[in-house]
């Protein structure tokens, strides 16, 4: 029983740690994070929005399945988690392996090595010394700091750059984790929801994608927003004036508009859409009696607010309908599109008391135009606009970021830094002359390389060449 159970355990673990398994567990990944760019998502996207690109029935079941919700469902964070773990095994039953070829590089080369390594070359020399020196002095002028080895009867030259770069595929790893780390956390501890606010209102309840509220320990408040459109009407980029608010005192402010949140206490607030509210802001006016000089007088009433006309009657907007419709002695709203205005003036004598319904237009059976003391027109409507924010709590966004980080220095090292590696050791052959071994190795990029060492052999030479040419008397004895 024992046994099965060891068994067991190393086919699990064996499972994990395979490079086969944590590929297809990355691709698995990927594709159903294209899935939630491709379906609308919850709750960016409007629900009338979702109800008109999907069928009830197709709703019903993505919303079964989490796909309108992709990276909070539970069953990305599962995946999530199995590759986090995948990644751990890889590294775990590979790294020590690794770890020691970081540590300990191989210095000096034996007969077999020289004899297997595929980039060698071998230069004819007068002695040790003499090929060790040029040797020195070439990988010097290629940028190497040349190390001498001593071995038990003889030196030898090791050189080497960017030994980092065999632990790029680490990085690379820890950069993954990262990222699976921050998107676990906001999965399973972030929030996301959506606020309307028109200008001047403020808020501190969110309204959450399961229709839930979440209250805030601060308000956010709109000072202003619009929207810029082109030159063929088509929006541009919509803004919203924000002010987070907080006893009373406005701690911060920002203009903000797409991709350019205000982030206050780890909450964002982005602009996510802008548009009418079907509520009247402002009814422009103008007012004139209806008898004596024409004076005009001009008024802007919003609904149910009083005016002034003269120390003894007011007039007030006592109600705004943006596309009316009389049927069976009723005015009826048919729509919230301003197509069919109408606005409900009411005319009120301070001494008699009298009410005049005054209506623009004059509603046949509801207006009493005739008998009110001034005349209205209307001179233009200000309607309401709301601005849409999109408000997120993303806790786990620093270890996102610090992943995409780490991950671009990883695959910089793995991509472009290569783990190149000079010897140089000086052999006599068996008719006691002396040749001088010289190989290289490189992790990537072989023809680069390849390039490199044979301008490395083309220096050797040429220094080779030098000294024989340097008359004997003149060469400083080596010590012995």
């Amino acid at each position: 029983m024992a046994a099965h159970v060891r068994n067991l355990r190393r086919k699990i673990w064996q499972a994990l740690s395979s490079i086969k398994t944590g590929v297809v567990l990355l691709i698995t990944v990927v594709v159903l994070s294209a899935a939630g760019t491709i379906v609308l998502q919850r709750p960016v996207t409007d629900p009338d929005e979702m109800q008109r690109a999907y069928s009830p029935q197709v709703l019903r079941i993505l919303d079964a399945v989490g796909l309108t919700d992709v990276f909070h469902a539970w069953w990305f964070v599962a995946l999530m988690i199995l590759v986090s773990l995948c990644i751990i095994a890889a590294s775990i039953e590979r790294f020590p392996n690794a770890w020691r070829y970081y540590a300990r590089p191989y210095k000096s080369p034996d007969k077999t090595f020289r004899k297997a390594l595929p980039i060698q070359k071998q230069i004819p020399i007068a002695d040790e010394e003499t090929g060790l020196v040029a040797a020195e002095r070439s990988l010097h002028e290629l940028g190497f700091k040349p190390e001498r080895v001593v071995q038990s009867n003889h030196f030898s030259l090791f050189a080497e750059r960017n030994r980092i770069s065999e632990m790029a595929v680490y990085i690379v790893h820890a950069s993954l984790l990262l990222i699976f780390f921050g998107g676990i956390v906001d999965a399973l501890w972030g929030w996301r929801g959506f606020v309307k606010l028109t200008e001047g209102q403020q808020s501190s309840l969110v309204e959450l994608r399961d229709g839930k509220q979440k209250s805030l320990p601060f308000a956010v408040r709109c000072d202003g927003a619009g929207q810029e459109n082109y030159a063929d009407g088509t929006p541009k980029k919509w803004w919203s004036q924000l002010a987070v608010v907080r006893n009373g005192q406005d701690l911060q402010r920002k203009e903000i508009v797409v991709n350019d949140p205000l982030v206050y206490g780890g909450v964002r607030f982005y602009q996510a859409s802008y548009g009418p509210t079907g509520k009247l802001e402002k009814l422009l006016l103008t007012a004139s009696p209806s008898s004596g000089p024409d004076e005009k007088k001009d008024l802007a009433l919003g609904l149910n607010e009083i005016a002034s006309l003269d120390p003894d009657t007011t007039v007030q907007l006592a109600e705004f309908i943006p596309d009316y419709v009389v049927n069976d002695g009723q005015v009826y709203t048919r729509s919230t599109s301003v197509q069919n205005p109408a606005a409900h003036l009411v005319v009120t004598s301070r001494k008699s008391g009298k009410h005049v319904n005054f209506w623009l237009p004059a509603l046949e059976g509801f207006a009493e135009n005739a008998q009110s003391p001034y005349e209205f027109e209307a001179v233009d409507l200000k309607m309401g606009y709301f601005t849409g924010l999109e408000v997120s709590h993303e806790p786990g966004q620093w270890a996102v970021w610090a992943g995409v980080i780490c991950m671009g220095i990883g695959l910089t090292f793995v991509f472009y830094v290569a783990h190149t590696r000079f010897w140089a050791v000086p052999v006599r052959e068996a008719n006691g002359k002396y040749t001088l071994w010289v190989g290289g190795l490189a992790n990537r990029n072989r023809e680069a390389f390849e390039e490199r060492f044979r301008e490395l052999v083309s220096k050797i030479e040429a220094e080779l060449k030098t000294q024989a040419e340097v008359p004997a008397r003149t060469r400083v004895p080596s010590i012995a």
